[in-house]
This record gives structure tokens, sequence and C-alpha cells, in this order.
């Protein structure tokens, strides 16, 4: 089952947040309802390219239990329901969870400043084109300050 970075945003915008396990059973699920037996695991990759693109982001230090890495809508994310996405509050035992805007805000500043000085090291141009525009999505969306980050990117 494909599934686009937009179509994870949608399913984590049904919960509110998400664990990386608990979206990948759920795209697992969806999979299912389409007639395919694919496993949870199979999404990893389509999980980690949505965080890459800022479609999804990770809040790792929240009050719930900060062992747990959470998934919410990232800035990039223009959420979208696969087909069979609206069953899945009734298939799913998730707990309903709200995070803090300004702790979501501070987790994606915190992701951004690491991807920058990642990309700069490696001499990623592409990496480097794609997060500055990134930065402006994050500063609309988000009470966040990026223009050392950007000027950072802007001189490699």
């Amino acid at each position: 089952m494909d599934l686009t970075a937009d179509d994870l945003a949608g399913v984590v915008d049904l919960f509110g947040a998400l664990t990386r396990t608990e979206l990948g059973r759920a795209c697992s699920e969806l999979a299912f309802k389409a007639g395919e037996d694919v496993e949870a695991d199979a999404f990893a990759g389509d999980i980690e390219e949505a965080l890459t693109s800022y479609h999804l982001l990770s809040v790792a230090d929240h009050d719930e239990r900060p062992a747990d890495e959470l998934l919410v809508v990232g800035p990039a994310a223009f959420p979208s329901l696969p087909e069979g996405a609206g069953d899945l509050p009734h298939i799913m035992d998730v707990p309903d969870r709200t995070l803090a805007d300004e702790t979501v805000a501070r987790a994606a500043e915190s992701q951004f400043r690491e991807d920058a000085v990642q990309a700069v090291q490696a001499g990623d141009e592409d990496r480097i084109a794609s997060l500055l525009d990134a930065s402006y999505d994050l500063e609309a969306w988000g009470a966040v300050e990026l223009d050392a980050a950007r000027d950072r990117l802007d001189d490699a």
C-alpha cells in the first residue's frame, strides 16, 4: 500500500499524536482494509521520509510518557485521509493525546537546528535547499525563530 506523507499526517491527525509503532499499526490496518497483508514495519521508511520532509514531527520531551516519542502533524503537511482511515479510531485503542503548542514548537525548532547542522557539515545542497523551504513553513506554523539557522544554511 502506498501512502503519501500527507496520508500519514492525516492518520496522525485523526488521533492528535501517535507513536511510531501505533502509526505503523494504523497503516497496516489500512492495508488490510484494502485487501493487502502488510506488516507494520513495512511503513517505517515512509514514516522516516515524512519526518525528514516535516510532514510529521517527533516530540520526545512531553508530559505524557517522556520515554515514548510521539509523532504529530508537521508544518509541511496538508493532511489527507486515505480510504478507510475514518474507521481507525474505532479499530485501534489509542488514548486521546494533546501536546502543548509550545512543546511541539520547541521540538520542531530543535530538530530543524540539528538537521541544518548535519546538512551543512555534509555539504548536502539538496537538503540545504529543502531545509530553507521548510524554515519558512516552520516559522509560519509555530513560535520558532530560525533566522540564525537559515543564515547558516544560506551561507553554505
